[in-house]
């Protein structure tokens, strides 16, 4: 039976949908603007946002042996989660950098959700800009062109004995300490993953 609906009935769904559709153009265009300024300010984003699964999170940070205490960098921390969890379940501090200022915004409100603030620091800037001298793990899941463009300044920058963990995209010509191919996580350790069969650092 089909259901019959007076004209106030219709022009109220027909207002309802275009209301609907009017807040949506406009979340639209405050996405866009936020975007925008991003790019303005940080660049044009090296990686899309996609969440890292906690799954895959909990083992990348396993495999890399993160530490109570330790100190871990979220490069392009998304919403947080990987900072969160570091903290919660390693007992470590971390650092997130976001260059999305509404990502950004997330993690931060999630990290106060999560009640570790004393624990997390996210900076809202670019990830290249970001000096990595303090970093005990590194956590990457951002591209492979991003990985490329990282690879001389975490060579560089990171500490002996530092490990840099990442998600489906090695880094290419780095010898991998540990990796689970089945979940695409690669681990590796500075100086070991710099060098070459005999043992000479080659960072490129």
């Amino acid at each position: 039976m089909t259901p019959k609906y007076d004209s106030i009935t219709i022009d109220y769904i027909r207002n309802e949908r275009v209301a609907v559709g009017q807040l949506l153009i406009i979340i639209t265009f405050i996405c866009l603007i936020i975007l925008i300024i991003s790019i303005l300010k940080f660049g044009v984003p090296c990686a899309i946002y996609v969440p890292t699964p906690i799954k895959i999170a909990r083992r990348a940070l396993s495999l890399a042996g993160l530490k109570p205490h330790e100190i871990l960098y979220d490069l392009g921390c998304g919403d947080g989660r990987v900072l969160i969890l570091a903290t919660i379940e390693y007992g470590a501090f971390a650092v997130g950098v976001e260059c999305n200022p509404l990502l950004a915004w997330i993690a931060r409100r999630n990290v106060r959700r999560a009640n570790v603030e004393e624990f997390v620091k996210v900076i809202t800037g670019n990830l290249f800009n970001i000096n990595l001298h303090k970093a005990d793990v590194v956590f990457l899941y951002l591209s492979q062109y991003a990985n490329e463009r990282l690879k001389d300044k975490m060579a560089k920058e990171l500490k002996h004995g530092a490990r840099v963990v990442t998600y489906i995209f090695p880094i290419v010509g780095w010898k991998p300490l540990v990796k689970d191919e089945k979940q695409n996580i690669y681990v590796y350790e500075i100086p070991y993953s710099l060098s070459d069969e005999k043992g000479n650092i080659n960072p490129k």
